[in-house]
């Protein structure tokens, strides 16, 4: 089993940064893929980005040239570097790890962003 921990949410005026982090506990070797993902009310969870075990990123195209995903297998981390946000980033960003044998999935509990002047 894995344990997801957000942390790095936070209300930041447009234009602003947040780095968001993810710590992984329990059986981090088993995870492959982690990535991050945002929800705002009345829709689905979103993918914002992904990183494989090798470093292999996957962006939505509304992030593109502003976030930059990375991690540390070692810690079991991923964290999410957000630049020249928007009040239409607003959301709840959530972390996500696939077990990289099951592929099973798991998640944190989601941490509030919220971009507004």
């Amino acid at each position: 089993q894995v344990q997801l921990v957000e942390s790095g949410g936070g209300l930041v005026q447009p234009g602003g940064s947040l780095r968001l982090s993810c710590a992984a506990s329990g059986s981090i070797f088993s995870i492959g893929t982690m990535g991050w993902y945002r929800q705002t009310p009345g829709n689905e969870r979103a993918l914002v980005a992904a990183i494989t075990r090798g470093d292999s990123t996957t962006y939505a195209d509304s992030v593109k040239g502003r976030f930059t995903i990375s991690r540390d297998n070692a810690k079991g981390t991923v964290y999410l570097q957000m630049n020249s946000l928007k009040p239409e980033d607003t959301a709840v960003y959530y972390c996500k790890a696939v077990n990289r044998w099951t592929a099973a999935n798991y998640w944190g509990q989601g941490t509030q962003v919220t971009v507004s002047s």
